[in-house]
This record gives C-alpha cells, structure tokens and sequence, in this order.
C-alpha cells in the first residue's frame, strides 16, 4: 500500500468537520491471519502551529511516518480544534473523541469501505501518540484524558511541559522568538478577546506565505500563523488556551509571578476545572514511557518546559528519556538536510515507539516487524 486515506472521524452539527489521514504499511509487511483481518498498532501524530493554526499535512513528519510504516504500523496525522474560538477543553473533547472513534467498530468500517482489501484494522490497545511543538502538548492531553491510554509518547520540543513562566506570561517589547519583528496587536484584533469569540469554528487552517513581490516575502499570509507569537508577547496565551478571559487568569498569574511566591502559590489560582489543561498537574507513575526530543536554543517553546516535565516524570517513576539536540532552534527537524544530518536520532526514536508498539500489540503473530 502507498499513499494515505482520508477518514472523517466526527461530526459537528451533521457535518463531518474533523479529518485524519491514515498512512498504512506496506503489505508484505502485515502477516495473514486466520480469524479475519491482522490486529496493527498505530502512531497517532498531533501537527504543531501553537494551537492556532495548521492541519493534518502541516510540517509533515515524514522521518516519522516513513520509519513508523517501515516498522509494520499504521501512521495516522489528525486534524483538531482550533483556537481561538476553541479552548484547551474543545482540544481534551477531541482527542478523547478521536480515541473513541479508533476504538469504535465505525473505524474497522471506514477502513474496510475505504480500502475493501486492507488486511489489517488498528489495535485499539496499541496507540502511541506523537506530536511536535503544539502536537507535543496534544500527546501530553492524550496521556491525561484518552481512553484507552497510549502506551507510548513522543514530544519533539513539546508545549505545555511548564504554563507557568514568564514566557507565557509576561508582555514583551523586544523580539523574542528568532529575533522576528514584534507585531501590532492592532492588526489582529479579530482574534483578540472579545472579537475573537465571534470567529467562525475552525477545525483546520493550512499555512500560506506572502510570495516575492510582498513587502516581506515569504511572511504569512495566514494570520492565525503569527497568533502564538502574539499571545506570548502579549503575555495572554494561557487566557485563550483556558478560555479564562474575565478576569484574565494571565493577569492574575502575572501577579504573583513578578513578586516572591513559592511554587504552590500559582498552582492555587488555576481554577480547578482548568487544572487538567496543564500536563504539570497530571502527572503520575503511569504516564506512558515517553521520549522527550529538543533543541537547546529554542526560542519558540523553551528547552525548560522538557526538562521541567522530565524532571517531574522521573521524580514519580515513569519510564522517561529526554535528548537535549545542540545548538538546534524551534523545528530543527524540518530544516534542509535534517534527515542526513538527524538520521541516527530519527533512528533511535523509531526504535523506542517499535519496541514499545511491538512488545504490547497484544498479539504478536499480527504483527509484521520490520
């Protein structure tokens, strides 16, 4: 088999709105069994863009889907809420929905109607989830809230590992990130509260750039694509992700952050119903085994927020591994020539998510090893 195959998953107000691509693996690779169609597991992979933007195809990880399908597993990229208007809590909805669907009898439906010769279903018990920068956060909500669990994680330079630093919530004058222009909060006021609780749903937003002849060329042409970097530097981004507006939890935050606190102090002004939008929070000994992926020099999500929700996973006993990439910026692993120049680190990731999908697929006999 080559290629993907688009299966919408759920439906909003009679339309079906929220899609996810399945790659399979190759044929040979599935092996024949008796009873009907072989048992596969799968990587489910959450796309970045801060929340704001992208869809299944943005910054596409084919090192990953490449190495997963070579490994006999399914890879599926997925779609989800976006904000704003979404919240963190129509994100948790859509994952916990998106493993509903994957359990459901609808799915081993949608494959058989889509590919009629397919020799494989998804194991429902073997998913692991993946994602990079904003899917990084994504994998960390599907460890909390999915059922049934992921047996394993992949965050490559993950947000979420620490809601509660100055880089989310302090303003900022100078450029931050990459040494890029700061933005007029004036020329995106549609997302800004209140307007921005007018927008329109928004379940995908593909990426688009300015060709040579703008003043810029190549700036973004998409505006939900400079979003993340706005709310950072307005020190608001945990208002739109909670939907906490009035008053601004960022505010209250900011309060106690820029005096003496101790670390407790800031925990206790997250509403309860909040709580579970921040991975600091949930963590416990049966967090998936999770590898942990970033570059040293991230100025987009800092290298702190990995360190600080590994340190927290090895401090309550999950099986956790972080690899510190020198030298490397936000989406080192789309940069020209990442492949040759990343391959023994791509390598060993995909050796982590194979002994793991591997070793728990259940039945093994179903499962084609490469």
């Amino acid at each position: 088999m080559s290629g993907c195959i688009s299966i919408p998953w759920k439906e909003i107000e009679g339309q079906a709105l929220i899609s996810l691509d399945l790659y399979p693996p190759e044929t040979r690779l599935i092996s024949e069994s008796e009873t009907g169609p072989s048992r596969i597991p799968a990587v489910i992979y959450f796309h970045g863009g801060g929340m704001t933007v992208g869809d299944r195809k943005s910054w596409f990880p084919s090192w990953l889907q490449k190495r997963v399908n070579a490994a006999g597993f399914a890879f599926i990229s997925t779609d989800y809420s976006l904000l704003p208007p979404a919240t963190g809590h129509q994100i948790v909805q859509d994952i916990q929905n998106l493993f509903a669907f994957l359990s459901s009898s609808q799915m081993d439906g949608c494959l058989k109607a889509t590919l009629p010769r397919a020799k494989f279903v998804i194991n429902p018990n073997a998913l692991a989830v993946a994602g990079s920068s904003a899917g990084g956060l994504c994998s960390y909500l599907a460890a909390i809230h999915a059922s049934p669990r992921p047996i394993a994680l992949l965050s490559m330079y993950g947000m979420g590992g620490d809601f509660l630093t100055p880089h989310y919530l302090i303003p900022k004058s100078k450029p931050f990130f990459r040494g890029r222009e700061i933005l007029d909060p004036n020329d995106y006021e549609e997302f800004l509260y209140p307007h921005s609780e007018s927008l329109a749903k928004m379940y995908c937003s593909p990426l688009a750039y300015h060709d040579k002849s703008y003043v810029i060329p190549g700036f973004p042409a998409n505006p939900r694509m400079l979003l993340p970097r706005l709310y950072l530097q307005m020190g608001t981004y945990i208002d739109y992700w909670t939907g906490e507006q009035i008053p601004s939890l960022s505010k209250l935050l900011r309060d106690v952050l820029e005096r003496p606190h101790e670390e407790k102090e800031l925990e206790q002004i997250i509403p309860l119903t909040h709580r579970g939008l921040f991975p600091q929070f949930n963590i416990s000994r049966d967090w998936p085994p999770s590898f942990l992926c970033h570059g040293s020099d991230d100025t987009a999500v800092h290298l702190a927020e990995s360190q600080h929700i590994y340190d927290q996973l090895t401090k309550a006993g999950a099986s956790v591994q972080l690899e510190i990439v020198q030298g490397k910026e936000h989406s080192f692993d789309y940069e020209p020539g990442a492949e040759r120049i990343h391959a023994d680190l791509f390598d060993r990731i995909s050796r982590f998510l194979a002994s793991i999908l591997g070793r728990k697929g259940l039945d093994s006999s179903d499962i084609g090893l490469s």
